[in-house]
């Protein structure tokens, strides 16, 4: 919101009166930020679809009394509430990063007197003093002085710092480096320029692939283990089995179906992977990232510090009268002052081969450069005592007052625009001995910001797995454009103001389709790149974003992956999912590699855990229904989960293979591998029972024991058989913790089984022996059979992708628009 201006103002500054009207009226110079307490994000972790699910199986299961049941479930509530929470909690808060960065002090004309107040009691139409070293605390309008240079990289990302005139706007939380100058404050707060970057903060929301993944599994189980216990419940009634004992074995039976382990074991396998990842120098602030980073396929790249150095380096040298490069930079560098730490002077003493080569002159007089003459210039004494002057600045500028001749001035003139195209800043350079009356012309330096050395490398990698980088910068499209080339990027850069964002917010399908081609976007804003990242997710893209400073803040909030890269601000830590705490982008493939190995491991429990409800559901119900007599006891369902779900937590070590391309939840392929698996145990778990009863002629307690260990053998080999699309005995093989989990538990089945201890019927060693050759041959059925069915869905796929498009385009679109 701009104030108007105001002549009186202007003269004396306003009044304290006048300024605590504006102050009530605008607000104070602070970005708001809207406290949750600790408990309410706490409590938060038990409220959704999945909670209720389990929070109504706890209380349930304390209204029969089964008290081990019902602790088992609040025990893994609590777990997955906890791992969810400390993540959210140790991410930090962006916008209170962001507050920090804001100037504490102001120097304000009130009262007809300078004075300094705190920066948040500005109000629009304040007069105030800028100097150099300042953090400008407001959007502001220069009215006096000459010049201002602004680094206000922070905010836009452009590399040099911007020189600003009278009449220009300058943005609050950006940095004087030159000049000095009376400013009128234009907007303050959440108006200011950084005000609005804040506000994007807070209105980027996604909602996790991984969040959706999970409650299409929920709701999977949860409608057929509904619909079999009403099956089961029906045909009971209809026997006229005692009422309590169907109640409680229909609960402990449904409890058990509900995948109420499961966000505990992904939330684990991906707190695993994230320790992992921060041995590889990646912190994660948010655990379901590690699974949006495996289904990247496009990174938004920030340019400057992110894929360049952000410090200015010498180029070429284009030689007029100099005998060499050196002595052109030497020149540049007598007409340099090391401790002004002037970005340009620092990458031309840096370029000399022999620093110490300025020592033998002496520095007699020095001209700053300056907006209006565009040059620096020295007065030089040699060794020898003989004084000369050096002068550079802009390339016009020195040509102008040297001795040039019309072909050299042609040739000048078209050395700058060959350095224009490429992105690169011009300087010329001149020299004039004492008595002379022209300057002679030197040569031009050539300034750019370069590229990381592991950029380009980095960039291939990425491609290499089927993700697509575009760079975003603040700086114009000349330079990015040549930057682009130099990492391999391609030149098609799109400049920010033709981005297709409307005023209400919606896209533009062809301007999308743009966006989407585009090898990276010039002349950025912050409300740009948040608008990029909106409009490729809009397409159904996995989008990542890396940057380092304010500016990248809202874009990293709304990407499904916000990467901040080292060195970053605290603001783009904050807005992070992952924080990078090495040089350089290539952790990234490195996090890449792991992500993807979590998601195989997260996708391989996914399709145990439905295969297991399926082959225990439809075995105790149908058996229930065909047999007239309870299969397996309530007891025993309760061991089954302890056997088989907690040791489960060892998956996450587990080795996996690596995709070459970006991987996503396909519910599809899950369930109806999982189903088919699952299928294959409810006939293998029948042709045992039939053993059991017509071959061993063993009791009902009896076999009930025996169904018993041969669902706590078979099951965990079930989690063996997922873990690979190919058979089970190739490479990778499994992690030796999770084997050895394996064995231990099944050992204490098997030990349970053969003595009892007064909780189930015990059987003899030849049963147990018959149980576990049973359920290994059953494991490789099992193997044959999925192996089968991925082969038949992979067939399917060229006939049938746009079905396929269409079934996944809602899981993943629905959360990016949400």
């Amino acid at each position: 919101m701009t104030e108007p201006k105001d002549q009186q103002a202007l003269a004396g500054g306003l009044s304290s009166a006048e300024a605590a009207r504006r102050l009530q009226q605008y607000g104070p110079n602070a970005l708001e930020e809207k406290q949750v307490s600790a408990l309410r994000r706490l409590l938060g972790y038990f409220w959704g679809p999945i909670p209720w699910m389990i929070e109504v199986a706890a209380v349930l299961s304390a209204i029969v009394q089964h008290w081990p049941d019902f602790w088992i479930i609040v025990a893994l509530l609590l777990f997955n509430a906890g791992v969810g929470f400390w993540q959210e909690y140790t991410a930090g808060n962006a916008v209170e990063a962001l507050k920090k960065q804001l100037a504490m002090r102001a120097r304000v004309l009130r009262d007809g007197q300078w004075q300094e107040i705190d920066a948040k009691l500005l109000v629009p139409g304040d007069i105030i003093r800028i100097r150099l070293g300042d953090v400008i605390p407001a959007d502001v309008r220069l009215t006096e002085g000459d010049y201002l240079s602004v680094d206000q990289s922070a905010l836009t990302g452009e590399s040099l710092p911007v020189t600003k005139r009278s009449g220009d706007e300058a943005f609050s939380g950006t940095v004087a480096k030159q000049g000095e100058v009376i400013a009128e404050v234009t907007a303050t707060g959440k108006n200011t320029r950084f005000g609005k970057t804040a506000g994007l903060v807070e209105q980027a929301h996604t909602v996790s692939h991984f969040q959706k993944a999970v409650l299409t599994i929920g709701d999977y189980l949860i409608y057929v283990s509904i619909a079999l216990v009403a099956v089961l419940v029906l045909f009971q009634l209809h026997r006229h089995a005692p009422w309590l004992e169907l109640v409680q074995f229909a609960l402990i039976l449904t409890v058990a179906s509900i995948p109420v382990a499961m966000p505990a074991v992904l939330s684990m396998t991906m707190a695993v992977g994230a320790m992992a990842l921060s041995r590889l120098k990646a912190i994660v602030t948010r655990l379901e990232s590690i699974e949006e980073m495996a289904s990247m396929d496009v990174l938004c790249s920030d340019k400057t510090g992110t894929l360049t150095q952000n410090r200015l380096t010498l180029g070429e040298v284009e030689l007029f009268s100099a005998a060499d490069p050196q002595e052109v930079i030497l020149a540049a560098s007598l007409a340099s002052r090391a401790e002004d730490r002037d970005a340009i002077d620092l990458a031309i003493l840096q370029g000399l081969e022999d620093p110490k080569a300025v020592d033998r002159y002496r520095q007699t007089a020095f001209v700053p450069f300056d907006p209006v003459h565009k040059r620096t210039e020295a007065s030089i004494t040699d060794a020898d005592g003989k004084a000369f002057q050096v002068s550079k600045g802009a390339p016009q500028v020195i040509m102008a007052m040297s001795a040039l001749s019309d072909e050299e001035r042609q040739r000048a003139n078209k050395v700058v625009d060959d350095f224009a195209s490429r992105g690169y800043r011009a300087l010329g350079v001149a020299r004039k001995a004492e008595g002379d009356e022209h300057w002679t012309f030197l040569g031009i330096l050539s300034l750019f910001d370069p590229p990381r050395e592991d950029s380009a490398e980095t960039i291939a990698h990425a491609c290499a797995y089927g993700v697509k980088t575009k760079m975003v910068t603040g700086d114009n499209v000349a330079i990015a454009r040549q930057i682009a080339q130099q990492l391999g990027l391609g030149s098609n850069i799109l400049k920010a103001d033709i981005l297709p964002v409307k005023k209400d917010g919606s896209e533009d399908a062809a301007g999308a389709e743009a966006v989407e081609k585009a090898d990276g976007f010039a002349e950025v804003f912050p409300e740009h790149k948040f608008a990029i990242v909106k409009l490729l997710q809009s397409r159904d893209h996995i989008t990542g974003m890396t940057g380092d400073g304010v500016n990248d803040a809202p874009a990293l909030k709304q990407a499904d992956v916000g990467i901040a890269v080292s060195g970053a601000t605290d603001a783009a830590r904050a807005a992070a999912d992952l924080v990078l705490t090495a040089p350089g982008l290539s952790v990234i493939v490195n996090a890449i590699e792991e992500a993807r190995r979590i998601f195989e491991r997260m996708n391989a429990y996914a399709i145990y855990r439905i295969s297991e409800t399926i082959r225990i559901m439809f075995f105790v119900v149908f058996a229930m229904v065909f047999f007239n007599f309870y299969p397996i006891t309530a007891i025993m369902i309760i061991l089954l989960a302890f056997f088989n779900d907690v040791p489960i937590m060892t998956i996450a070590y587990d080795h996996t293979g690596l995709e070459k391309q970006p991987v996503r939840w396909n519910m599809r392929q899950v369930i109806t591998v999982a189903t088919a698996m699952g299928i294959v145990g409810v006939v293998g778990s029948f042709g045992m029972l039939l053993l059991a009863m017509d071959w061993l002629k063993l009791d009902v307690a009896q076999v009930q024991t025996y169904v018993f260990l041969k669902m706590a053998v078979a099951g965990h080999l079930v989690l063996f058989v997922a873990r690979t699309r190919g058979h089970f005995w190739e490479r990778p093989w499994p992690a030796p913790v999770m084997v050895w989990s394996a064995v231990v538990t099944k050992v204490a089945a098997t030990i349970l089984a053969v003595y009892g201890f007064g909780l189930i019927t015990p059987i003899t060693w030849p049963e147990v022996a018959l149980i576990w050759g049973y359920s290994i041959a059953s494991a490789f059925v099992t193997d044959i059979v999925k192996v089968q069915v991925y082969r038949h869905l992979q067939h399917r796929v060229p006939r049938h992708r746009g079905f396929l498009q269409r079934l996944k385009r809602p899981l993943h679109t629905a959360a990016s628009r949400s």
